[in-house]
């Protein structure tokens, strides 16, 4: 890995709201992730209204972490489960990047994840059970609705990109935010 660069844009929540979310389209797709990888806490059905919870504050910080490779990173061709492996190492180390959208929270405000939660090996909901750091999981982006490729693409100029044929791909960019200023 060759470098780590951390993108950040303050949103009007309402704006936001009107032009990324679409809890329905979305949450179909986090749904059928479910059913393939398993349930987690951090993905739909919920127990409240995302209209709502949208509507609950007015500014969203948008963070993206950048994850560039080093040219012998990309020049190298794995196996299918030897991708796997590396891609896995980035979906824990997203834990670690939480840790600066944890740093901004307050009581009036809500951390976003960087895609699904992963602080768990295996999340309890697969179980039936009750979330084991329900005050440290947060929400995704995607899972409250949110286009996170088209906001990407818009707010910060990159595509979302993914590994092809064995080759990692240029960068990988994960997405969480801040919605703050409670109303």
């Amino acid at each position: 890995m060759s470098e780590i660069k951390k993108l950040m844009a303050d949103v009007d929540v309402e704006e936001y709201y009107e032009k990324y979310v679409d809890f329905e389209k979305f949450s179909k797709l986090c749904m059928e992730e479910q059913e393939m990888l398993g349930y987690n806490w951090s993905y739909p059905p919920f127990d409240f209204d995302v209209d709502e919870l949208w509507h609950s504050y007015n500014k969203l910080k948008l963070i993206a972490f950048k994850i560039e490779f080093s040219a012998d990173e990309l020049e190298a061709t794995f196996s299918d489960d030897q991708l796997k492996m590396v891609l896995k190492r980035f979906e824990r180390f997203k834990v670690r990047l939480m840790n600066d959208i944890y740093a901004l929270e307050d009581e009036d405000s809500m951390g976003l994840f960087l895609g699904k939660c992963t602080l768990c090996m295996r999340c309890t909901r697969e179980f039936g059970m009750q979330c084991k750091m329900p005050l440290k999981m947060r929400y995704p982006i995607e899972a409250l609705g949110g286009d996170v490729d088209k906001t990407v693409e818009d707010i910060f100029g990159y595509k979302i990109i993914y590994a092809h044929e064995g080759r990692l791909p240029e960068y990988l960019i994960f997405v969480g935010g801040l919605l703050y200023d409670k109303k």
